[in-house]
């Protein structure tokens, strides 16, 4: 069949999405076609299209890695999934079949893969994917507010409960509380006990910081954030950081982390090669921990804490997919405190 859909042939600016209209094949076995209703942005639509060194793409290309929608037909021997059936879409890919995949463990399997990033993403109409990528929708939930989900509670559950084994009572250092994975981070450490410290770029999104429940907001743009946590906490330092930004704001959280803390990262959107001084780290047995995306199974319950209504989508706006450039000089300006969402008429 053939839908329409914004995709990019080159590398560029937002000048390089593009609405045309593309051949979508029928759903084979054990595949679904889903008819997308939103898709949320996340800062790897920006790099994905910018372009990286490891990327090859199949051209038409198309982003998107947080997909919601409803089934629109089944293939052959498809499990799980009916005709009208609202589902999401899990952001990543593996093989299915490797041990990693087969313990719960599929973000490290070798063929892991991100929707946008390394297959074609939610970018359109009509999306058609494997029937294990499916997950159930929490009803009575707009379909933006959905889509809002998937890719930043993932990472962030990931980073807090699986990597840093957050606890109740802890002091949990958030950095850039206006981004899609720190606006979940902080529910999530709210959800476990833990005291909230966040870093946001000026007034405005440090009061939508402490209306999402954080316990005290430090603006990056006039105060320091390694002083102000040391004059929060009676000069012991943050439990645990969680940090995506990458730099200095890394290099310093070192600074800002207690004995025995642990700092989680994974990302680097302000440079990917901070300088740290080791001394910190052994001399106070700091412990620094990589995370990309967490398991699928993850997923199902984040999603019942959003259907309960015990973590919160945030979004900031919503627009529809063919206004992705605006969408993507929105994010890349970093106006938006939470997600980018994108409507699919």
């Amino acid at each position: 069949m053939k839908t329409e859909a914004v995709v990019l042939r080159a590398h560029g600016g937002p000048e390089v999405l593009v609405r045309e209209t593309i051949d979508l094949p029928d759903p084979g076995p054990r595949e679904v076609r889903v008819r997308v209703r939103a898709v949320a942005l996340n800062h790897l639509d920006l790099w994905v299209r910018r372009g990286m060194r490891h990327l090859k793409l199949a051209y038409p290309h198309r982003l998107g890695a947080d997909v919601v929608g409803e089934v629109d037909a089944v293939g052959p021997g498809a499990r799980g999934a009916t005709v009208g059936q609202r589902v999401v879409l899990g952001p990543g890919v593996s093989c299915g079949v490797c041990e990693k995949c087969l313990s719960g463990q599929d973000n490290l399997c070798r063929r892991y893969g991100i929707r946008g990033e390394h297959v074609s993403g939610g970018y359109a109409r009509h999306v058609v994917v494997a029937d294990d990528d499916l997950f159930p929708y929490p009803e009575g939930i707009p379909f933006a507010e959905v889509a809002a989900v998937p890719l930043v509670f993932l990472t962030a559950w990931q980073m807090l409960v699986d990597k840093a084994k957050v606890r109740p009572e802890e002091t949990v250092l958030v950095h850039a509380a206006g981004s899609g994975v720190s606006t979940a981070a902080i529910q999530i450490a709210k959800l476990h006990g833990a005291h909230v410290i966040a870093t946001a770029g000026g007034t405005a999104k440090a009061e939508r910081a402490l209306a999402l429940g954080a316990d005290h907001v430090i603006d990056a743009k006039t105060q320091d954030f390694v002083a102000e946590v040391k004059r929060i906490t009676g000069k012991r330092g943050a439990d645990v950081v969680i940090e995506h930004v990458g730099g200095d704001v890394m290099s310093r959280s070192v600074l800002a982390v207690t004995a025995g803390g642990r700092i989680v990262t994974c990302g680097a959107t302000a440079g990917h090669e901070p300088a740290i001084d080791l001394r910190h780290v052994f001399a106070r047995q700091i412990a620094i921990l990589g995370s990309t995306m967490g398991p699928k199974a993850s997923l199902f319950g984040i999603l019942n804490h959003v259907r309960a209504g015990r973590l919160k989508p945030v979004v900031d706006r919503v627009l529809p997919l063919w206004e992705a450039r605006e969408a993507h000089r929105v994010l890349e300006a970093r106006e938006a405190f939470g997600k980018v969402v994108l409507e699919v008429d």
